[in-house]
């Protein structure tokens, strides 16, 4: 796994952490309206990436230092980052497929083993749950949660809200 501190954290920019199926790929939409994108073969599965998403993702990057926080881990860099015109791989985190944590979302052990309590960050994700919010609320540092639908996945809503945030810091 790429060094946490790759991500610079005297960079000045806060952390955008990037789920990648909900966000990137999508899914659960009708096929009657297929979204704008491209079909990839990943590992022998096909995904839809969004058209959108690639449209946004370079520009996020201006204000973040990008992060993929997805199951897919280090996957993400064999497919993602020329597609999505990104500068080159990102950090990503590992998850602990057992955390033991009855109420806890799988996620957020990795989250703060990668970025500490105090770093700035946002996370989008279309499967934020109460854990994450309660788990947000408690930070000590400035956290934005941004859930996306599935089937729309980062759109230039998300875009606006994530930019003024991290802007605002």
């Amino acid at each position: 796994m790429p060094d946490p501190a790759s991500s610079d954290p005297v960079s000045g920019k806060p952390l955008l952490l990037v789920d990648v199926d909900g966000v990137i790929s999508l899914f659960a939409f009708s096929p009657d309206a297929v979204p704008e994108g491209e079909w990839l073969h990943v590992d022998g599965i096909l995904h839809l990436c969004s058209a959108r998403a690639a449209q946004h993702l370079p520009r996020l990057a201006e204000h973040f230092d990008l992060v993929w926080c997805t199951g897919w881990e280090e996957k993400a860099n064999d497919y993602l980052p020329q597609w999505l015109g990104l500068p080159g791989e990102l950090p990503y985190l590992q998850f602990e497929r057992n955390p033991g944590k009855a109420r806890a979302h799988w996620k957020l052990q990795a989250i703060d083993d990668f970025a500490g309590h105090q770093r700035p960050l946002a996370w989008i994700d279309d499967s934020l749950d109460e854990a994450c919010r309660a788990w947000a609320a408690a930070r000590t540092g400035p956290t934005l949660l941004v859930q996306t639908d599935p089937s729309v996945g980062l759109g230039g809503a998300h875009a606006d809200e994530l930019r003024a945030w991290a802007r605002a810091l």
